[in-house]
């Protein structure tokens, strides 16, 4: 990891100190505690599919509201970038993104995947679009225009893939690229977006269906086929729940239920090679979704959660973290003290600060029975390292209380929802 600049750690602070939320660049800078489970990650599912463009995974990742989830795709979705892998972070909702929706899933997909971006201190470009544009230009720096056309003849139209009709949208889209032909290029994009196409607008390019319920996922499955076939070496897809799914009905539920056990077992049987697909729901979604429905509990329950000792087991659970809250809470003040020196010269690490922010670390821990003490603690840092900037020196117990206390309630008036730090 390389150092922060003072732009970047402005703009991590800036996230961190207003909404208590993940910054979308820069995560590692903050990240502290879940190492270990990092680290299997990377050495047993992404390095390997990153260098044989093979093997397909499935993990549940469990945590609490506020408890990390999102962090922890951010944290997985760096160490994809640096592997070369593109990504796709999706927010599952019951109105806006429903999982029993297999149309707006993958619009979902589309308008979320991303190319790992060349700058590490900038967010990438997002959306199919896009990303086929940065393949693109990739390819144009080894190879002639001629040469390209004749690599999509004879490479590209011939990946195998779930829908020929998304084969041939990519074909029709990069050869319009190529020539300059602006108006089927943005015909083209808009169906592979997801976006409502006539169809006999695009027959002529040979795609024969759209995109609907119908055939949603089966695109899905088709887009993570055709990245490998144009040269990625994988792809991180990852659901994350922010809104409780539990609250659907039984009957969408059941199609939740349904659409992730396909999903399980497509990654088992390896139908989607170089796929990591993390799905982010909270404890209630193991102890009260899952057990409904027996096909998609064989497949998930195991002894033991993902570590070190068991690299195979399908769930991830948060809660077992490498440090415990107070000392997690004190080792992300650290980086956010560090972090300070670099945006604003200060304050220093110095003894009084490393205190006044164990002493914050032990108040917040101690007092807050919400596991989104988190977010309310690193909000109260930021705060109290600002005020530190100006007037340096220990901060008394009282002035403890009110910072933890103000954090906490800004947090519940947040809503609780959303992204987590």
């Amino acid at each position: 990891m390389s150092a922060a600049t003072p732009n970047l750690a402005r703009s991590i602070l800036q996230r961190v100190g207003e909404a208590g939320q993940p910054p979308e660049v820069g995560i590692d800078h903050l990240n502290v505690g879940n190492l270990g489970t990092l680290a299997v990650l990377r050495t047993e599912y992404l390095e390997p599919m990153a260098q044989t463009g093979r093997g397909s995974a499935f993990k549940l990742v469990q945590a609490y509201y506020g408890g990390g989830k999102t962090h922890f795709l951010y944290c997985v979705r760096q160490r994809a970038w640096e592997l070369g892998m593109c990504s796709a972070i999706v927010g599952i909702s019951p109105a806006e993104c429903p999982f029993d929706h297999p149309k707006q899933i993958y619009a979902a997909v589309a308008r979320e995947l991303a190319w790992p971006p060349e700058d590490p201190d900038c967010p990438p470009a997002r959306g199919i679009d896009q990303t086929l544009l940065t393949a693109l230009d990739e390819r144009r720096k080894q190879a002639t225009d001629e040469e390209i056309v004749a690599w999509i003849d004879g490479t590209v139209r011939r990946i195998p893939v779930d829908s020929a009709s998304f084969r041939s949208a990519v074909v029709a889209f990069l050869k319009a690229e190529i020539a300059g032909d602006a108006t089927n290029s943005e015909l083209v994009a808009s169906w592979l977006r997801g976006e409502d196409v006539n169809l006999t607008e695009v027959r002529h390019l040979g795609i024969r269906e759209l995109v609907d319920n119908e055939t949603g996922f089966r695109m899905v499955r088709s887009l993570c086929q055709t990245l490998q076939g144009i040269g990625t070496p994988g792809l991180l897809l990852c659901f994350d729940e922010i809104d409780r799914v539990l609250s659907l009905a039984p009957r969408r539920r059941r199609l939740v239920a349904d659409n992730l056990r396909q999903l399980i077992d497509l990654c088992g049987r390896e139908q989607l090679p170089g796929l990591l697909c993390l799905y982010a729901v909270p404890p209630e979604f193991m102890t009260q979704l899952v057990p409904e429905y027996p096909a998609l509990q064989q497949r998930l329950k195991g002894p033991s959660a993902l570590s070190a000792r068991s690299p195979q087991a399908a769930v991830i659970d948060l809660e077992n973290l490498d440090l415990d809250p107070e000392e997690l809470l004190f080792q992300i003040g650290l980086r956010i003290l560090d972090l300070f020196a670099v945006a604003h010269g200060g304050p220093q690490a110095t003894d009084v600060q490393h205190q006044n922010l164990r002493d914050l670390a032990r108040e917040t821990a101690q007092t807050s029975f919400d596991v989104a003490h988190r977010r309310a603690f690193v909000k109260a840092a930021v705060d109290m390292l600002h005020a530190q900037r100006e007037a340096p020196g220990r901060v008394n117990a009282a002035q403890l209380r009110t910072l933890a206390g103000r954090a906490a309630e800004l947090t519940v008036l947040a809503g609780g929802g959303g992204e987590e730090f």
